[in-house]
């Protein structure tokens, strides 16, 4: 095998992306060029799973027809190569802003929220007996909450506005336990996206146990609909739309707690934020993205401000 091109991609705080591409001779065949994703975490301040982990989730919620990148290989610690995995390359686009406004793909946004829908009910409706053997995280609403309240108070910034999003979620978190894995990260920008849709589900870093609610809420954040903000589901799709395509893919939700859930998820988000601030001023983690994107804490404010005063966003 030779390689002949390695390219740097966007991966976000918590990974480092290449796409690879190799010339492979099998015997007396001619050449065959091959092109493959390595990913490893990014080092200090990454989050989520080992990388092996998400590789088996991965690869168990593509067989419940979730659509994934094919997981080729997951190099030991022999390797040399850190935290990582090797994955098929899917084609397609995965910055938001690109297939958000591309008329290219206008078919695609009118089918996302279908298949979103499906995507997450199949997810779902895997067993919680199935992820047993796994090393995840989770809990009940009200446990998630109290997490995120304790990083909070370690971080020691006061946000009038997240006082008050804590203050009104405390008391409509429900307490039961979960019922299913989540993605954790579903969500506009950890798409493939082509002509005609969902090609890939990607970032399968953040999985736990929780309730459906919690990923369906998370992809209505203000944050992921960048600009698009009519359409509160990801910039292409109303809320009624996702959840009669989830339902339709045999999903069972409790719309009036998705309300609850979307404020949740604007706070986590916004705790995000000031998270990544954290590891920048505290010199845990200097970095340029990191400080800029905990810049967002004010956006984040006033989002929460809004929709607790209107029930909307």
């Amino acid at each position: 095998m030779t390689v002949r091109e390695v390219v740097a991609l966007s991966g976000g705080a918590n990974s480092a992306t290449w796409r690879v591409e190799a010339e492979v001779t099998r015997g007396g065949a001619a050449p065959e060029v091959r092109c493959v994703i390595f990913q490893r975490s990014a080092g200090r301040g990454a989050q989520g799973l080992p990388r092996r982990v998400q590789a088996e989730v991965m690869q168990r919620a593509g067989r419940a027809g979730v659509p994934v990148p094919p997981v080729l290989a997951i190099p030991d610690d022999a390797s040399g190569l850190g935290d990582s995995v090797v994955t098929g390359f899917v084609a397609g686009e995965a910055l938001a802003p690109r297939w958000l406004r591309d008329e290219r793909f206008a078919e695609a946004r009118g089918a996302l929220a279908a298949q979103c829908g499906a995507a997450l009910a199949k997810l779902h409706a895997v067993p919680l007996s199935a992820w047993a053997d796994l090393p995840l995280g989770g809990g009940s609403g009200a446990e998630l909450l109290e997490g995120m309240f304790a990083t909070y108070r370690r971080i020691g910034v006061d946000v009038p506005a997240f006082d008050l999003a804590f203050a009104w979620l405390r008391p409509r978190m429900p307490e039961t336990p979960p019922t299913c894995l989540v993605h954790g990260d579903f969500r506009a920008g950890n798409f493939l996206v082509d002509e005609g849709g969902l090609a890939a589900v990607l970032d399968w870093e953040l999985p736990h146990l929780s309730v459906p609610e919690e990923d369906l809420g998370w992809l209505c954040v203000q944050a992921w609909r960048f600009g698009h903000w009519q359409k509160p589901v990801g910039g292409f799709a109303t809320r009624d739309a996702l959840l009669a395509a989830y339902r339709a893919a045999g999903g069972t939700v409790e719309a009036d707690r998705l309300w609850t859930w979307e404020v949740f998820g604007n706070l986590k988000w916004g705790m995000s934020c000031l998270q990544l601030a954290d590891d920048h001023v505290s010199g845990r983690v200097p970095s340029v993205e990191r400080a800029a994107i905990g810049r967002r804490v004010s956006e984040v404010a006033a989002d929460l401000v809004h929709a607790i005063a209107k029930g909307d966003l």
